[in-house]
């Protein structure tokens, strides 16, 4: 885990997705350590915390988040499936949750969510981890960057398939969370370069959480907490914020 920013500030803690790591949250973590407490963390079989021996079920992504947290209160930003963690904890423990920010969460419990997704295809691969984490990176990221990383570097990513694959799987058969129990203050977010079933799945989300608000990033894709950090953090952080009120650390 990594924490900058003065340890008395209000804490805002960035949750990555899958095949990701809490380095991909580092740009939107300058952005906001000047003011605030930002802890990043590396989820359970990704970066550092690889190999992991699991489970990696939407239970254990939360003790992991709560474990963060500690005895403070915290704002959390979730990105991609990042976000479920986020509101499931909101959901869980509404004591240490001061608000939530998610940006193209997966609703991939929903029926209507789409059986063609990167996530969707890992999960075929699910008895190949090391075959579904590399089919998931040469879709995400496209086959040229893929194929001029490092063999040790793919070797690293491929390795993260176990986490890839099950907790996706976990994330299709188990609905993490539920809209009518989020109490706290939500905002949601997608980019008009995204996916058109991101942008469905993060209207439904915003009209089914009562209060919550939600933002389209324009020209964003769904990197844009990597890749339009300051965009990201004054469109979505922001407006979080100043709904929550600061400070809330206790």
């Amino acid at each position: 885990m990594e924490e900058a920013g003065d340890v008395a500030d209000p804490l805002i803690v960035l949750v990555h997705g899958a095949m990701d790591r809490s380095a991909g949250m580092l740009r939107l973590s300058r952005r906001l350590d000047d003011c605030y407490r930002v802890a990043r963390y590396d989820r359970r079989g990704y970066g550092r915390s690889t190999p992991h021996a699991g489970p990696f079920e939407m239970a254990d992504q939360v003790a992991d988040l709560v474990g963060v947290i500690g005895d403070r209160r915290a704002v959390i930003v979730g990105h991609s499936y990042g976000g479920n963690i986020a509101l499931a904890t909101a959901e869980q423990y509404p004591s240490l949750v001061a608000g939530v920010a998610i940006y193209e969460t997966p609703l991939s419990w929903e029926p209507w969510w789409p059986g063609t997704t990167a996530g969707a295809v890992a999960i075929k691969e699910a008895g190949r981890p090391e075959e579904a984490a590399e089919a998931f990176m040469r879709r995400i990221i496209g086959v040229a960057r893929w194929e001029a990383l490092p063999e040790r570097t793919r070797a690293i990513r491929r390795a993260e398939g176990v986490a890839l694959v099950n907790e996706l799987a976990d994330l299709r058969e188990h609905q993490p969370w539920h809209a009518d129990r989020i109490e706290v203050p939500v905002v949601v977010g997608c980019g008009t370069r995204g996916a058109a079933h991101h942008r469905q799945g993060m209207e439904q989300v915003a009209g089914t959480i009562v209060g919550a608000e939600f933002i389209v990033l324009e020209g964003c894709g769904h990197s844009a907490p990597h890749t339009d950090a300051a965009v990201f953090c004054s469109q979505i952080v922001s407006p979080l914020l100043e709904r929550v009120g600061s400070p809330w650390s206790r």
